[in-house]
């Protein structure tokens, strides 16, 4: 029989046209009605290209959530959106220009900000709609339109008169490169090569001298203290004496305290503003009163003395050689020290006392924990990066950043007696630039007004999407039928930061978990194993990747590669490798097309086991899609159609459908049960490959896209799977010896069939051609 399918092999520019017939035919438009599955896509920051493989995977399978889904009979909410506020851009826009933010009119740098990401955006959007995203470009949302600012202000303001912000003077992480607080969330630490300086301090009375080893000696200048621990009977005689700091030649006072470890270097510990988060607490602990010694630039103060205006890294180099020229250092050690690390600007970062606004966090550390227990983790084990970031949170969120592409934090002071303001929710607010929308102060009755210059940390933005695309404060009833969400996708990097800010602010909003699953995805990493990094040349762009082989080749190198939650390597020669097995599938449907489906037919003992099989794949399938591991059904469909229904089945059935030596009730069991396997494995994949099972069920099984088709359940056929192993091993038992004969496939052969395969007798000895 001819085929009805005339293309000899899958083409991946046909993807082109079903895209388009998608698009036309609004196939995944939502209504918030039914079963509501909602998704809180991530929206990616189009900072630089090529987009990452791993994230372009990462979104083909967020896709494949959706598309699983809405084959479980979901009405699926899938956004689109895209980040583009805070530094990324900034600096982006500062390298594309060659400036520099604070030197530039701010007006000018906004507008300049707004258009630098848009060729990187247009990319990203093309590769999301090449991969076949199924999601709700239509409507794609910004983090920086004005409609999202407004929604980050107006929560803000409601927090606001919750009591839940303050302003308040602290010591905060801070990024001299970018000129900003930065939350603990967006430090990251890495082993640097520095020195570890064991300086010699003298003591008054009794005269003595006793060591002390630092890597930051550049903070000399602001000791307030020495420390040991009271327990520490090598300086019981000296607690309360005052000791001289050298080089400086200030006196201060050496205090007893528990925090000292005696078996740490000399067991005395110099206490400087600030050295790191330990000094933050010992100072606040002895009540000592701060030396600023950095500024804001990144170089020393003028209380740093002749090392005023020297950068950190210049001042510790020349501090060093001005204590070993005389005679303060004692022995210096080259070591690996773990910095605290700007997550943005890649610098070591500095601890400087700052007025910023804070969101209350720490009274929330309990409540956080108790919803974080009921959201369902994929993989399981990520949940442990939540629970150990709460449990390490001391301070509350430092919410103000000193940038300007970001939203604004809305508020004006009056001018007279510097009283805050905040304005009554719903509008987009630039206090920098706008008049003041209170007419006069509560406090004063003034009506003068000065802006806040800060904006918000990004992370404020991003942590209300769920709340964005749910329309919150926007549409109470489309709000009401989708909100918690159902599911966040997004990569094990940003646990602390943007699910747990989101939970955070959301509990805070509405009182309840943003979301009920959190779908946690690893990195994508070279072939291996290491980052990739522009300056390694082990980049891939996944653009020309998708254009050379196709999405579907793409999409299911990723599901067949990636172990949810675990790190996945990434090449361009394994995805090209996963396009066989879409040919081996085209190859089996075109196959099948010369074959007209049939309602019924008698079942022979053949087809009873590979619909047993088929039970068998379709259970375990279901599984997978169950727990949004998609690793689960591509290497099970592979495996069943490849292995045992293509090299098995097919070939035993092959001459029942052929041949007229069968019985028509015999012909049509197989042709029957070989169109019940294919469309059921058509299904099955849809998901993961939607181009290919689209096309390939719409000529040989429907007018109608497979997308709008339910998944397939197990029938519980008797089990016939105890028959699998006997049966491959027969064939393979008869290939080998036609081939060791010098025999072709066709040649006849004299061979005994097991007893224990007499039921499938009369398919085997027309598959092999057995006398």
């Amino acid at each position: 029989m001819e085929p009805t399918i005339k293309e000899t092999s899958w083409n991946p520019e046909i993807e082109k046209q079903i895209l388009k017939q998608w698009e036309e035919t609004h196939i995944y438009d939502f209504k918030p009605e039914g079963d509501v599955f909602v998704i809180d896509t991530p929206p990616p920051y189009p900072s630089g290209r090529p987009w990452h493989i791993g994230a372009a995977s990462h979104y083909a399978q967020i896709d494949m959530i959706a598309r699983t889904a809405r084959m479980s009979g979901k009405n699926v909410l899938f956004p689109i959106g895209i980040d583009r506020n805070g530094l990324p851009v900034e600096m982006y826009t500062e390298k594309k220009h060659g400036i520099r933010m604070h030197e530039t009119d701010r007006a000018e740098f906004l507008k300049l900000c707004e258009t630098a990401l848009d060729d990187l955006e247009a990319e990203m959007i093309q590769i999301m709609k090449s991969l076949g995203l199924s999601g709700n470009f239509a409507e794609y949302y910004r983090t920086d339109s004005e409609k999202y600012r407004t929604l980050t202000q107006s929560t803000f303001i409601d927090m606001w008169k919750q009591g839940q912000i303050y302003l308040a003077n602290r010591p905060n992480n801070y990024d001299w490169v970018t000129g900003t607080t930065i939350a603990d969330a967006e430090i990251v630490y890495e082993d640097i090569p520095t020195k570890l300086v064991h300086m010699k301090f003298q003591v008054k009375d009794p005269q003595r001298t006793i060591v002390i080893a630092s890597t930051r000696p550049e903070l000399l200048c602001a000791c307030q203290t020495i420390i040991v621990n009271p327990e520490d009977e090598r300086y019981t005689d000296v607690i309360g004496k005052k000791v001289i700091i050298p080089l400086i030649n200030r006196e201060v006072e050496i205090k007893a305290h528990p925090s000292a470890e005696k078996e740490f270097g000399s067991g005395a510990v110099m206490v400087c503003s600030y050295g790191d988060q330990n000094d933050v607490a010992l100072f606040r602990d002895l009540k000592l009163e701060e030396i600023a010694a950095v500024g804001m630039n990144g170089r020393m103060k003028e209380v740093a003395g002749s090392y005023a205006g020297l950068k950190v890294k210049q001042a510790r180099e020349k501090i060093i050689e001005d204590l070993t020229n005389q005679g303060f250092v004692e022995k210096i050690d080259n070591i690996n020290h773990r910095t605290p690390i700007s997550e943005r600007s890649k610098t070591a970062i500095e601890i400087i006392s700052m007025e910023e606004y804070y969101l209350k966090q720490k009274d929330s550390v309990d409540k956080i924990k108790e919803l974080g227990s009921k959201i369902n983790f994929h993989p399981p084990m990520h949940k442990q990066i939540l629970m150990n970031w709460l449990e390490s949170i001391s301070i509350d969120w430092p919410i103000s950043r000193r940038r300007f592409y970001g939203t604004e934090i809305p508020i004006w002071y009056c001018k007279k007696c510097n009283e805050p303001h905040v304005p009554e929710p719903g509008k987009y607010y630039r206090p920098w630039k706008d008049s003041s929308p209170i007419p006069k102060c509560m406090k004063c009755n003034s009506t003068e007004f000065v802006g806040e210059q800060r904006t918000f940390d990004t992370w404020m933005d991003s942590s209300i999407s769920p709340l964005y695309i749910t329309k919150y404060k926007q549409d109470e009833a489309f709000f009401n039928k989708t909100y918690p969400t159902t599911i966040r996708p997004q990569s094990k990097d940003i646990v602390r930061t943007w699910l747990y800010y989101t939970i955070l602010r959301c509990e805070k909003l509405t009182g309840k978990t943003p979301w009920t699953d959190a779908w946690i995805m690893g990195y994508g990493v070279d072939e291996h194993g290491a980052k990739m990094s522009k300056s390694k040349g082990n980049v891939i762009d996944p653009l020309p990747v998708i254009q050379k082989f196709g999405a579907d080749t793409f999409r299911f190198w990723s599901a067949s590669e990636i172990n949810i939650g675990y790190d996945f390597r990434c090449s361009e020669q394994k995805i090209e490798t996963t396009k066989k097995f879409l040919s081996k599938l085209w190859n089996v449907s075109r196959f099948l097309s010369g074959f007209s489906i049939v309602k019924s037919g008698k079942p022979s003992a053949s087809d009873k086991w590979i619909l047993s099989e088929l039970d068998k794949v379709i259970s375990e399938c279901k599984k997978g899609y169950s727990e949004y591991n998609f690793f689960i059904p591509a290497t099970a469909l592979r495996e069943f159609t490849w292995n045992l229904f293509a090299a098995h089945y097919i070939e035993m059935v092959k001459g029942r459908a052929y041949s007229s030596d069968f019985t028509e009730e015999e012909r049509d069991g197989a042709i029957f049960t070989l169109h019940k396997v294919l469309s059921s494995v058509l299904i099955l994949l849809a998901p993961i490959t939607p181009f290919i099972t689209d096309y390939l069920w719409q000529n040989l099984y429907s007018q109608k896209t497979i997308h709008h088709e339910k998944f397939v359940e197990p029938e519980e056929h008797e089990d016939w799977t105890k028959y699998t192993k006997e049966i491959t091993e027969f064939n393979s038992e008869v290939w080998n010896k036609k081939k060791s004969m010098n025999l072709s496939l066709k040649d006849t052969i004299e061979i005994a069939i097991p007893q224990g395969l007499e039921q499938f007798a009369k398919d085997l000895k027309a598959m092999h051609n057995i006398k």
